[in-house]
């Protein structure tokens, strides 16, 4: 069917219902959505079952545009803002997205933006055609989302063009051959690292996740018969930023993928982010990565951002909604309704059943569910981890020790997440006197991932969002942290006589600024060394966890080897990931318990441990699958 046909099939399906005097001037498929422009754009906002009919009729999400004839000019359009917005709202920045024809309006005082019931957003929305959307002014500037939103706005022709590709691909006529649904494991089974996943049904191909082993470099078995072509995939879905996870992506545009890529909004910054850190990492250790920079900027292209409980179709016979994982800023369980209600399937990549310092805990409710890929990262019988509470006071135990005898304390750090919440605990005690108060120094991308952070609060916990937007307490903007910004700086902290605690990328110390703090420090006995996070086989990290005597490291193309004096503690509390107690838990309080699990992001005794215990408590059908692996969910 043409895109033609298809367009005027659906405007004769939704003519029936409007309004007169109401107008469509065109319609779009954009990606997932069916797009209706029109000149009379308040009708569809003041009556929600407008939109919600055109749905049903269609069987798509719907979404109702200004016509692009009828919006303001942009220069116009701001000038406008600025007269009709208060000077006590404080408008700090404006952004336009012609893509949505929406704007959004930064300020400091939102609700002086927005006007007594609206009344402010409404008459901006009649006199300029585009709609106004408020947003509070982050109170760390990020910029990765400032470049994310300059460098959308730049390819814009390019991305519309995109979107109705991939509008008309998703509208492709079905097959009537009974429906099916397997799993085939390309990655992250019986180890943790590599993740990826395709879920293939008789229309359909998606590939969940796309990640790189921290400990070997190993890449997904992209080489399987089912895995290839890669055009052939219907859409990429990214649980979350880190790079097991989501460190390949752009290796898939590399190689002939073209198509959408779904995740949330925070999802897509961070993982911009991370991925043009490991290219600069690689680079300065002379090592030739599996893309480059102009792959990054594909991978931001060609997503596609959804929100929490937001569903959309993704392929003809799939439908995705993404729910809260717990785990980083943005990580998601994905939601798959497959055919027209034959089954449903959900992914939870990395959760945390618990509620943390900065995350509300995993989603654990879902319209249908009867299969579920779970990771078991920490599935064993054994696998009981500290509490937040345990994991702060050993933390706040041993930064007073080293702290005390004129030792430095170094803490690896994921950039995202682990990083956060450590900084939450240091400046909490510190502010309580329970940490002798001394610079704490962020090296690496944890300052700018703290300001991504803040410039999403809708996905922090309820009680962060309190204390930062509506109380004014900004623990991240403390004066005890100090942004590590040159290597003159990092060299300067290194020879410091003075005790300090720095919080440094790689968390597995697999590369980065840690390393040069670690090479430095690790001979001296007075010093301390913090473990705040999983430590994979084969990184760096889990051999120094496992106890060395001397380390040898690379140090500017030489090897060098030297003594490991330094003392080392876990500090397990600040885990990412749920313990034996809290899957079991997850899977306890399901709603609806699905009747098959499938183990995922484990070492082979882990998740055969986990699967055996599920199997006996619940009566579940259980499976530790093999890379390689299909299991036919339908």
């Amino acid at each position: 069917m043409s895109y033609e046909s298809l367009v005027q099939g659906i405007r004769e399906l939704i003519r029936e219902g409007l309004p007169e005097g109401v107008k469509v001037t065109s319609i779009e498929l954009e990606g997932p959505y069916v797009v209706l422009y029109t000149n009379h754009l308040e009708p569809f906002l003041s009556d929600g079952n407008l939109i919600r009919q055109a749905s049903q009729k269609i069987h798509r999400r719907v979404i109702v545009r200004t016509d692009p004839e009828s919006l303001m000019p942009v220069k116009d359009a701001e000038k406008i803002i600025r007269e009709v917005v208060p000077q006590e709202a404080e408008i700090s920045q404006i952004f336009f997205e012609p893509e949505t024809g929406e704007v959004a309006i930064e300020a400091m005082n939102p609700g002086a933006a927005i006007g007594r019931q609206a009344s402010t957003l409404n008459d901006l929305k009649r006199r300029i055609g585009w709609v106004p959307t408020v947003v509070r002014t982050p109170p760390m500037q990020s910029k990765t989302v400032d470049e994310v939103r300059i460098f959308l706005r730049s390819v814009f022709d390019d991305r519309q063009k995109f979107l109705k590709k991939v509008g008309t691909r998703m509208s492709r006529d079905r097959s009537e051959e009974r429906i099916w649904a397997r799993n085939s494991s390309l990655g992250g089974y019986r180890e943790v690292g590599r993740s990826a996943h395709l879920l293939t049904t008789t229309n359909s191909k998606v590939l969940i996740d796309c990640g790189i082993d921290p400990g070997s470099d190993r890449t997904p078995f992209f080489n399987a018969p089912e895995a290839l072509p890669l055009e052939n995939l219907d859409a990429v879905v990214i649980t979350h930023s880190h790079m097991d996870h989501a460190g390949l992506v752009p290796a898939l545009i590399k190689y002939g993928y073209d198509g959408p890529i779904y995740c949330t909004a925070p999802t897509r910054d961070l993982m911009a982010l991370l991925l043009l850190d490991s290219i600069k990492i690689m680079n300065s250790e002379g090592r030739r990565g599996l893309f480059d920079s102009s792959h990054v900027r594909k991978v931001v292209s060609q997503t596609i951002p959804l929100r929490w409980g937001e569903t959309t179709d993704v392929a003809p016979d799939l439908r995705l909604t993404l729910h809260n994982a717990g785990h980083i800023l943005g990580s998601s369980i994905c939601h798959f309704h497959i055919g027209d209600g034959d089954h449903n399937m959900a992914y939870t990549g990395d959760i945390k059943f618990e509620r943390t310092w900065l995350f509300n805990p995993a989603s654990n409710r879902f319209p249908r569910l009867e299969s579920l890929v779970m990771e078991s990262t920490y599935g064993g019988h054994r696998d009981v981890q500290p509490s937040r509470t345990q994991g702060a006071e050993e933390l706040t135990r041993f930064a007073d020790k080293v702290i005390q005898r004129k030792g430095h304390l170094l803490i690896p750090v994921f950039a995202v997440g682990r990083s956060q919440e450590v900084m939450l605990v240091l400046e909490e005690k510190m502010r309580l006197g329970k940490i002798p108060r001394v610079p704490v120094y962020l090296d690496g991308m944890i300052y700018e991932a703290t300001a991504i952070h803040t410039a999403y609060p809708e996905y922090l916990n309820n009680q962060l969002r309190t204390q930062i937007f509506q109380q004014g307490d900004n623990p991240f903007l403390s004066d005890i942290f100090q942004r590590v910004e040159s290597s003159q700086k990092r060299a300067a902290i290194i020879d410091d006589r003075e005790p300090s605690i720095v919080l440094a990328t790689s968390g597995m110390m697999s590369g980065g600024p840690v390393m040069e703090y670690f090479k430095a420090w690790a001979a001296d006995e007075r010093n301390g060394l913090v473990f705040a996070g999983y430590q994979a086989e084969g990184t760096f990290g889990k051999r120094l966890q496992q106890g060395v005597p001397e380390a040898t490291v690379n140090d500017n193309g030489r090897t060098i080897s030297f003594p490991v004096r330094t003392e080392m503690v876990n500090a397990e509390g600040f885990s990412g990931h749920s313990d034996r107690v809290q899957l079991v838990n997850y899977v306890a309080t399901l709603d609806p318990r699905p009747t098959r699990i499938l183990l995922c992001h484990g070492d082979e005794s882990k998740s055969l441990e986990l699967a055996t215990a599920l199997h006996k408590r619940f009566g579940l059908e259980t499976r530790v699958p093999y890379n390689l692996e299909t299991v036919r969910v339908l």
